[in-house]
């Protein structure tokens, strides 16, 4: 049963709810679960859940959920995932806590796009949710509100060090969320009086002496000017020590930080540059794009006008070890980046992010890398540079000083690969993708290769 990625590659933000409750321990835990069940199927709306996971993927039910439930159980604790087949899409946790610990029913909602939550009848379908849950499971502290924006804020930590954090979790208003509970404990340390005269949407008493507080009557446009006052108002009502305008300036520079930039990257390293910022968090991603945007690698320099003469007395036994080299990085690559078996273009392109997602060159020891990837990656490019622009090998007996013929100029494909598996800056300064280019300026259209056979089926 196929579920949707909400961490999926994706520009859109993400509407995410965090939830910790305490549950009566003397009761059957199938009655304390009924009041979450019961309020999602009301609520829940367009991001219903319809796939749950437990130790096996069921369609969404609430015998499936409470079967679920206890095939996960341990003697602590139990865990199921609640997910989507169609969009939108969603992740949602659900966890339960048993004595001797503390009983605690934990929910986490995290919801894509969060432009579903522009509307105000869709906004309030989760306030009334979130109050029903509120009231039955006590919670010291939960709030909704967007991914990006809770990044920026520094969520969970805000600051501390995580043992401090876990320690201390939530103890004063460190942010005002577009949604929040906040628990009796902390009503008290603001003052009962003060939290209920927060200027916003909705300030709620509720009957365990939480107190929910909207700010606003949608969430998705948390980063408009509007919006971002409305929360430095009531954050600074709330904590009388912190400064309106300090507030509302570091809150607009979160706003600025979250405008789309668009991308328009190096063209020989567009086809890599573009898979770049989905490997960063969403509230970076707009910086890592105008960063990219203003990346220009080195023009190559591993070519030569005229060739080096080759000094070996067997060449074909030199290209055969040449061919053997590349034949291992197939083997070796084949299940990481598939797309090397063709030896196209693409599969160059397919290694860089390979290499720059894991970190390659500096998570792996350079007896390693020298020794192995980088002549295998030599190898491999020369090869890929012979089939796809029609190249011929001059075999040298120094790996680097060994060239491929393209066009009018020599190229030195090992030497290259030296470079590149230097960092991981190099990994971008001297890309697999961007050298095929620049080789294939060199040749004329007409004279490159046609697609040859695999290297592993040689």
């Amino acid at each position: 049963m196929k579920v949707l990625d909400a961490h999926g590659s994706s520009a859109d933000d993400n509407f995410l709810f965090s939830f910790e409750g305490a549950f009566d321990q003397m009761a059957e835990i199938e009655r304390e679960v009924a009041p979450f069940l019961q309020a999602l199927v009301a609520y829940a709306g367009k991001w219903m859940p319809d796939v749950v996971r437990g130790k096996r993927r069921r369609k969404f039910s609430r015998e499936n959920v409470w079967e679920s439930l206890k095939e996960r159980r341990d003697e602590s604790s139990t865990a199921i995932g609640l997910f989507r087949a169609h969009p939108p899409e969603l992740d949602m946790r659900i966890s339960l806590q048993f004595p001797p610990l503390a009983p605690k029913l934990r929910i986490w909602i995290d919801v894509k796009p969060l432009s579903l939550f522009s509307k105000t009848e869709e906004c309030g379908r989760f306030i009334e949710m979130v109050r029903a849950w509120a009231i039955h499971y006590p919670a010291p502290y939960a709030s909704a509100h967007s991914m990006a924006d809770r990044e920026l804020a520094g969520f969970p930590h805000f600051g501390r060090e995580a043992e401090v954090s876990r320690r201390d979790g939530f103890d004063k208003i460190y942010e005002v969320c577009w949604l929040n509970v906040f628990g009796p404990k902390l009503v008290e340390s603001v003052g009962r009086a003060r939290m209920i005269s927060t200027p916003a949407h909705l300030v709620e008493e509720l009957p365990n002496g939480s107190v929910l507080l909207v700010l606003r009557p949608t969430a998705a446009d948390f980063a408009s000017d509007e919006a971002r006052v409305a929360q430095a108002r009531a954050h600074a009502h709330l904590r009388p020590d912190l400064d309106f305008d300090t507030v509302l300036h570091r809150l607009k520079a979160r706003s600025a930080a979250l405008v789309p930039v668009e991308p328009h990257f190096h063209p020989d390293l567009a086809p890599l540059l573009s898979r770049l910022p989905d490997t960063f968090a969403l509230s970076e991603r707009q910086q890592k794009i105008a960063e990219l945007n203003a990346f220009r690698p080195p023009e190559p320099e591993e070519w030569l006008p005229v060739a080096l003469p080759s000094d070996v007395e067997d060449p074909e036994r030199v290209r055969s070890h040449y061919d053997d080299l590349s034949e291992g990085l197939v083997a070796a690559m084949h299940t990481k980046v598939p797309s090397i078996m063709d030896a196209t273009p693409e599969s160059l392109t397919d290694l860089d992010f390979y290499f720059w997602r894991e970190n390659f060159p500096e998570r792996y020891t350079r007896e390693l890398i020298d020794g192995h990837t980088a002549p295998a990656l030599g190898a491999y490019l020369g090869d890929v540079l012979v089939r796809r622009l029609g190249g011929t090998w001059v075999p040298r007996q120094k790996l680097e000083e060994s060239q491929v013929r393209v066009g009018q100029r020599v190229w030195l494909p090992f030497l290259r690969a030296r470079r590149y598996m230097q960092s991981r800056q190099a990994l971008l300064d001297y890309s697999l993708t961007q050298f095929f280019h620049a080789v294939g300026r060199s040749v004329p259209l007409s004279a490159s290769a046609p697609p040859g056979p695999s290297p592993a089926r040689r």
